[in-house]
């Protein structure tokens, strides 16, 4: 049994590489090799790489309002108070609308393997779909630098 105190006052750790725009982590539980806990918050607009994981990903969102699109390829709205299930391998994005941040807790399982850039095309996509058309981008996040 493990007791995992609240956050320890560390820095958040700014997301790069493998994500689009401004996103911060806070890390719940790390260092193991089967199960990552980690606090997210999406600026507007930002967003993780196209991705899967080994064996599957929890989502438990707490603020705000985002996306997430699964391997079907039908980006979907998420908000407070959601719970998001994803299967093991299956290829999923996930992020803040235009508008509004996004925070979920994400517990992973498994490894992750990171995959290709979600598109301004495919953003801009999941707000037509939703009916938030008018919740586009305004100007296009910087992408993050690689290679972290």
């Amino acid at each position: 049994m493990q007791i995992i105190s609240g956050r320890s006052g560390a820095p958040s750790i700014t997301a790069t590489g493998t994500f689009t725009g401004q996103v911060f982590q806070d890390p719940v539980l790390g260092g193991r090799d089967d199960v990552k806990i980690n606090t997210v918050i999406f600026t507007p607009c930002s967003r993780t790489y196209w991705h899967h994981h080994e064996n599957g990903q929890l989502l438990q969102v707490f603020r705000g309002k985002g996306f997430v699109c699964g391997a079907d390829g039908v980006p979907r709205v998420i908000a407070e108070g959601d719970t998001v299930w994803i299967e093991p391998g299956e290829r999923h994005w996930h992020g803040g609308t235009a508008e509004t941040l996004l925070g979920h807790t994400a517990i992973t399982l498994g490894g992750t393997e990171w995959l290709e850039e979600v598109s301004e095309e495919e953003h801009a996509e999941a707000a037509r779909v939703n009916g938030l058309a008018g919740d586009t981008a305004v100007s296009s996040p910087a992408s993050s630098p690689a290679g972290a």
